[in-house]
């Protein structure tokens, strides 16, 4: 399982970012993966790099549809291959 943390930036468009960010997370919705959006990104789960450079490429094109003119897209992998890992038990290994 791949977890992912997406974070997509309009430039040049003001400091009310929020519309922008909805139309990204309408494509992430499309793609039926698991997500959770928190305050500076969106964390998913998917099941390869495939899946995962294509939600990107799809949030990241909604961004510049929806008026944007430039963006910047930052993408952190975690690609664990030992053990099954998802975005609940990462999580609960440090709340716990």
């Amino acid at each position: 399982m791949i977890i992912a943390s997406i974070s997509i930036s309009p430039i040049g468009v003001g400091t009310e970012l929020h519309e922008f960010v909805k139309r990204a997370i309408e494509e992430i919705k499309k793609k039926g993966i698991k997500y959770e959006v928190n305050a500076m990104s969106t964390v998913v789960e998917v099941s390869s790099l495939e899946e995962l450079f294509d939600v990107v490429k799809r949030a990241h094109s909604a961004v510049l549809d929806a008026g944007a003119r430039r963006v910047i897209t930052e993408v952190k992998i975690d690609d664990r291959r030992d053990k099954e890992a998802t975005m609940e038990s990462k999580i609960s290994k440090v709340i716990s």
